[in-house]
This record gives structure tokens, C-alpha cells and sequence, in this order.
């Protein structure tokens, strides 16, 4: 096992996965389907899209249980089974990376819970916490490295998630998801997301965003982020560039050398861990390991310039 704490002492950049949904619905994952079912329908699936991600160079491969929580799972009426599922995620990412040419983190990946917190809804903060502790504990006993806490909104929930965490003595890290007005749904600014994890003990190892519009936004996003805590260790996992609806199906407009200029603005803007999210395939991840291999240090991006390069 590779701890996310030691990787990021060897290296300066790491090169975080791309999508798990969109990716799978290219393998015959049906709309509607819970992909957590994969884990024990197909797991070779499931690991052939972890080992494609490993051979295009990431660091950090993120397991099949975004929405593996007992709230996610009961609109499919399996929520009996979030330790199992979890577990049997967590181990096969795990084996993907035992077997990788170069040190690989499992991180078990923790989305939202779909409730809202009250009193806007029913869910309860005490309950809230125990069910993002159940799903980590699962991926604890399968072997990840670290609860990738991600696409989030809500600081409420952002801080269950991270005390469901630290309760299952997990390491953590947590992101939030932007969108076009520069805030999480629940109206949360860049430069405020950090200040969620005040008071966690043990801290977050990194925080930042996924998710969101574009690459554009995301980079925006992290460049607000690394100036109001330079310090910290921030994350940009951007989708491969804009949804398009054609013919039915949603498509990404990020070419791999679009995600290839992508990862060069997110090292110049700060981020130290850079991934793609909905829409990045292994041949987009391909040319973002190279070209954070061959990056050459820049000057921090301005908006213009990132405009410019990526897009509006």
C-alpha cells in the first residue's frame, strides 16, 4: 500500500484518474443502473478501466462507489449492502495497483448522500456521519488508501463525510463542485471551501474541486484556492471540457490536447494533485501524464490567459 502522504513527499505533481460513469456507460453500463453493482457483476470491468487509467501513467485510481452510500444505494433497494460493495471495490482497485509498474493510491472514492440536511430535509447530521462512516469502513477493509471525499456542496455534509472519516481512522481528503457562478449548488465559495475542514483533527490532506462545467471554471476555481491557502495541497479533477447533448447522448468537448493544456495552467496555478472527471477517457489521461512530465514552469495563470488557452 502506497499512502497518499508519501507519494506527495516524492513527488511535486500527481496525476489523479479520469471518469468512472462515463467511461463505464462506453463498456455497456445501462441509464438508470446503479454502477456499484459492477463491483460483483463485472468486476473485471471495473478493473479493466482502473488498469487503463494505471498504464496511462495516474498515481491515484479512484474505486467504483461514488454513490455507495446506504442513501444512494436504497433507491435501488440495496442498501444492505454498502460494506460489501465497498469492500469488494476497494479490492479491486487494490489488485490493479499491487500489480502497477510504478507506486499507484487506491482512493476510495465517497460522493454525496442525494439527502438534503435539515431542516431544508429529513436527513439528520448524526445520522448523516454514521452512514459516511459505514461506506468508509467498507473501503477501509478492502484496502484503500485514503476516503477521497468528493463532489460536494453542502458544508454540512462535507463535514460528516470528513468526521465519518477520522471515525473509521481513514485518511481524507475532500473536494467541492463549482459551477458557472463560482459557487457549490449550496452557494459555497472557492476560497471558503478550506475553512470547512477548521476544527478536523486529523486535517484533510488536501482539499479542491472536480466536477463542475468546464476545465476553464475549474481552473479558476483552483487559482482562487492556492492564493487564499498557498500552503495547502490542492486538488483539480476538471471534466474533459463542456457537455454537448448529441443524438441523445452526452458528449465531452475536451480533446486530450485540450486536458494536455489543462494540466499545464492547474501546475501553474498551484494544484498538486490534477485528474479529469466526467468524460476523460485513458487516452486523455495519456496526454495529460505527458504533459505534466514535460511541464515547464510558468507564471500563475491570469483568467484571460486560461480563456485563452482552454476555453471561455
Amino acid at each position: 500500500m502506497t499512502s497518499l502522504s508519501q507519494l506527495l513527499q516524492s513527488k511535486k505533481v500527481l496525476l489523479a484518474d479520469g471518469a468512472t460513469g462515463t467511461n463505464y456507460f462506453q463498456m455497456g453500463l445501462t441509464a438508470g443502473d446503479p454502477p456499484e453493482m459492477w463491483n460483483v457483476e463485472h468486476p473485471e470491468r471495473v478493473a479493466q478501466l482502473h488498469r487503463e487509467f494505471v498504464e496511462a501513467g495516474a498515481d491515484i485510481i479512484l474505486t467504483n462507489t461514488f454513490g455507495c452510500n446506504r442513501h444512494r444505494l436504497k433507491l435501488h433497494k440495496l442498501e444492505d449492502r454498502v460494506h460489501e460493495l465497498n469492500k469488494r471495490a476497494a479490492e479491486i482497485a487494490r489488485s490493479v495497483a499491487d500489480t502497477a509498474d510504478h507506486p499507484v493510491v487506491v482512493a476510495g472514492s465517497v460522493g454525496p448522500t442525494g439527502e438534503l440536511f435539515e431542516p431544508l430535509g429529513k436527513l439528520s447530521y448524526p445520522e448523516a456521519i454514521a452512514a459516511f462512516k459505514e461506506q468508509i469502513e467498507g473501503l477501509k477493509a478492502g484496502g484503500a488508501d485514503v476516503a477521497w471525499i468528493e463532489t460536494m456542496s453542502a458544508p454540512d455534509e462535507m463535514r460528516a463525510a470528513m468526521e465519518g472519516a477520522i471515525a473509521a481512522e481513514m485518511p481524507y481528503i475532500f473536494t467541492g463542485s463549482f459551477d458557472t457562478a463560482g459557487r457549490t449548488m449550496m452557494g459555497l465559495e472557492p476560497a471558503a471551501l478550506a475553512d470547512v475542514a477548521t476544527g478536523m483533527s486529523p486535517a484533510p490532506l488536501a482539499h479542491g474541486a472536480n466536477c463542475g462545467v468546464g476545465a476553464s471554471d475549474i481552473l479558476v476555481s483552483v487559482l482562487t484556492m492556492t492564493a487564499a491557502h498557498p500552503e495547502a495541497v490542492v486538488i483539480a479533477k476538471g471534466n474533459c471540457g463542456i457537455p454537448q447533448v448529441k443524438g441523445g447522448e452526452v458528449v465531452y468537448s475536451g480533446t486530450p490536447d485540450l486536458m494536455a493544456r489543462y494540466v499545464d495552467l492547474a501546475i501553474d496555478a498551484g494544484a498538486r494533485i490534477i485528474g479529469g472527471c466526467c468524460g476523460t477517457s485513458p487516452a486523455h489521461l495519456a496526454a495529460m501524464r505527458k504533459a505534466m512530465d514535460a511541464h515547464v514552469a510558468g507564471p500563475r495563470p491570469e483568467r484571460a490567459v486560461i480563456e485563452e488557452r482552454i476555453g471561455p
